[in-house]
């Protein structure tokens, strides 16, 4: 998506909280229905609205006075098959994901319009023996207000069930036309992470400790003409709290905040200039959000 540059026209989010990792992470991850789930079909819903200090994407900032920035989201989840065999699940999700703005890229831009983001995905995730899940996809990032132009991306991501909760992610843009770092060539974005969460209270309150770190397999942090490797190093902590009152047949909410320091690299630096001008390698965002699962 939408590097600042494309802000000033030609014009990156906190780094989503693995918000793709996350949505395909729910269908993928297997699941044991509550005896009171008023769901206990094959097709699952998770949306919400979470509310950033800032906006950043992959450690390219998107936003240089951000005010109120607003990401509501949803996603649908299939589950078409499962067995014990050497194919455990299959599953395919649906989603979209939008940034609302008042800032820079957003209200008080040059467009004067809210909508500076939306994003369409499909996925179609295999789950293995051994608590592996492969999971491919497509996902087109647009904008709305015509702040960057559309980002078309192919995208793989293989999970293991484990404590930590390992996974690498490739993302590769299939245009020239739409970058991320609104650079010259399409690039190959690729992540490696771990993200466990750990339960406080039995049926309580979780914290979840995701550790990332972004790279550019090709082209995918431009510089002029160089292609800086290192994008960013991202750890993080979240905490999601149940909300109990709700009745259950409305679905599962919660409540969830947190926040995330960034270590930038040499181009994603120059996409965070301080008060003058120049690259910050630091950054600390913060999050807070509401969620639902039905």
């Amino acid at each position: 998506m939408l590097a600042l540059t494309k802000c000033v026209r030609s014009s990156g989010r906190l780094v989503r909280v693995a918000m793709v990792a996350v949505m395909l992470t729910l269908l993928a991850g297997g699941s044991a229905i509550a005896q009171d789930d008023p769901n206990p079909g094959a097709i699952t819903f998770t949306g919400g609205l979470d509310v950033p200090s800032v906006y950043f994407f992959r450690g390219l900032r998107q936003e240089t006075d951000p005010k109120l920035t607003l990401w509501p989201f949803g996603d649908v989840g299939l589950a078409l098959f499962s067995g014990s065999g050497g194919l455990k699940s299959v599953g395919v999700n649906v989603g979209v994901w939008n940034s609302l703005q008042t800032g820079s890229t957003g209200s008080d831009g040059i467009t004067g319009h809210l909508h500076y983001e939306e994003d369409f995905y499909s996925t179609i995730s295999l789950g293995f023996g051994g608590g592996v899940t492969v999971t491919t996809g497509y996902m087109a990032l647009t904008s709305p207000n015509n702040m960057f132009n559309t980002v078309k991306e192919f995208q793989l991501k293989v999970t293991k069930a484990h404590m930590l909760a390992p996974y690498g992610f490739l993302a590769a843009e299939l245009t020239d036309d739409g970058q991320a770092d609104g650079g010259s060539k399409k690039g190959t974005y690729f992540e490696l992470g771990v993200g466990p969460t750990f339960t406080l209270i039995p049926s309580g309150p979780t914290l979840a400790i995701p550790v990332k770190i972004g790279v550019s397999l090709k082209d995918y942090y431009q510089a002029g003409t160089s292609d800086n490797k290192f994008g960013f190093f991202d750890v993080g902590a979240l905490l999601t709290l149940p909300l109990k009152g709700v009745p259950s047949k409305f679905g599962s909410w919660n409540v969830h905040a947190g926040g995330d320091y960034l270590r930038l690299g040499d181009t994603t630096a120059a996409f965070n200039p301080d008060e003058n001008g120049a690259p910050r390698k630091n950054q600390v965002i913060g999050l807070f959000g509401v969620g639902l699962t039905y």
